[in-house]
């Protein structure tokens, strides 16, 4: 699944084509992705100026002139095509400008188009309960030291609860454990604040470096320039199995709600 810097990746490469662009022309190419999509999406957006786009949590933002936002998710295998030459099968939906054609790729169907007007995008029900973002400056040791106080839970399984902190996926938070020494399995309420400072240092870290890497190639996952992302090359921990950690140690593998945890049990404590 595209995570946070897929997304970010996927705003920046849309920004440059969309931003100031008037959407001449929708087309929905099928009624729904993982929903239905809303019945006046084509009405609304056809004839607005973009104004910005954006990111929250996993989602992308498309700010128009009318009031509205266009909110897509791009669920398992979602990207946004550039001016593709022909439009396949998987190409959901199609807004036109007078400079670009920009198609919605969903192979498997579980993304997601919303329009939502602007100002009531806090309170939009999947925005309402978020956390901070993890790039953002609200979040911090103290926010951390707070929402753990005296939980018992595994930190790793915190982080990616959405309602502490948003967009955090299962990948960045494994490299972030490691590069911060914390262990997935450790109770969240037991981390000192000086270990937890560590913790956001490397949840931007490993953040930034993906999003300048251009996100990570899982599966389908393709910028929507058509270039795949590079940052799995430079994952420490996640995919490394049996392979040498740089303390000496070996990568290991433990699966927690249906989920991989890539670790090493000698230098996270």
């Amino acid at each position: 699944m595209p995570e946070l810097p897929e997304v970010e990746t996927t705003v920046r490469g849309l920004a440059p084509v969309l931003e100031g662009q008037v959407i001449r022309r929708v087309t929905l190419r099928r009624g729904d992705l993982r929903r239905p999509f809303p019945q006046d999406l084509g009405q609304r957006l056809t004839g607005a100026r973009v104004l910005g786009l954006g990111r929250r949590a996993k989602y992308g933002l498309v700010d128009t002139d009318r009031g509205d936002t266009l909110i897509f998710h791009l669920g398992m295998s979602g990207r946004w095509r550039i001016d593709p030459e022909e439009l396949g099968k998987h190409d959901h939906v199609v807004l036109e400008t007078d400079a670009h054609r920009l198609a919605l790729n969903d192979a498997r169907r579980f993304g997601s188009l919303d329009l939502v007007p602007t100002a009531a995008l806090a309170a939009w029900p999947a925005f309402a309960a978020l956390g901070p973002e993890p790039l953002g400056p609200e979040f911090t040791a103290a926010l951390l030291a707070d929402r753990f106080k005296d939980r018992i839970a595994p930190v790793k399984a915190l982080l990616l609860d959405q309602r502490i902190v948003a967009g955090l996926g299962n990948i960045y938070v494994c490299e972030a454990l490691f590069l911060s020494g914390i262990a997935p399995t450790r109770a969240a309420g037991t981390i000192t604040r000086p270990r937890l400072a560590k913790l956001v240092v490397a949840v931007r870290e490993v953040l930034e470096a993906a999003i300048l890497a251009g996100g990570s190639t899982l599966r389908d996952y393709v910028r929507p320039d058509g270039q795949l992302g590079y940052f799995a090359k430079e994952w420490r921990v996640y995919g490394r199995e049996g392979e040498p950690c740089a303390c000496g140690g070996l990568v290991e593998r433990r699966v927690d709600a249906g989920r991989s945890t890539f670790w090493c049990p000698r230098c996270q404590k």
